[in-house]
């Protein structure tokens, strides 16, 4: 097995089902996405899996938890991740997954309930 790529199984959480194993050569975080066969999936999980060597234990594979998803137009980047809308307003939930309480699909832009959040209070 190469160093820089992992083994790993891309798990639907519903209905529970293995969508395939792939190759991947970066470590996927909860929230981001992945392609497959075409698709997009969110991952909502992430579960390492290791393996007993002479010298210790080692990375063997990893499973992703996957759910089918769309990759959302409105996006910020905060403290060097990607949080879905717009980081600006007062009821983002600041999160790679969840968008806010009182719009969760969304848009942010023309939401009724926009609220400009002042960071200085």
């Amino acid at each position: 097995m190469e160093t820089d790529s992992l083994p790993t199984e891309i798990i639907l959480t519903h209905p529970r089902q293995s969508l395939g194993k792939i190759q991947l050569d970066w470590m996927p975080q909860p929230g981001s996405y992945v392609e497959l066969q075409g698709k997009t999936y969110a991952v909502l999980e992430r579960h390492h899996h290791y393996q007993y060597k002479i010298g210790g234990y080692f990375l063997n594979k990893i499973s992703l938890y996957v759910q089918s998803a769309q990759r959302p137009q409105e996006r910020s980047l905060i403290d060097g991740r990607w949080i879905i809308g717009d980081s600006n307003c007062r009821f983002n939930a600041h999160s790679e997954i969840f968008r806010c309480a009182v719009n969760p699909e969304g848009p942010c832009q023309g939401c009724r309930f926009y609220e400009f959040r002042d960071v200085r209070s």
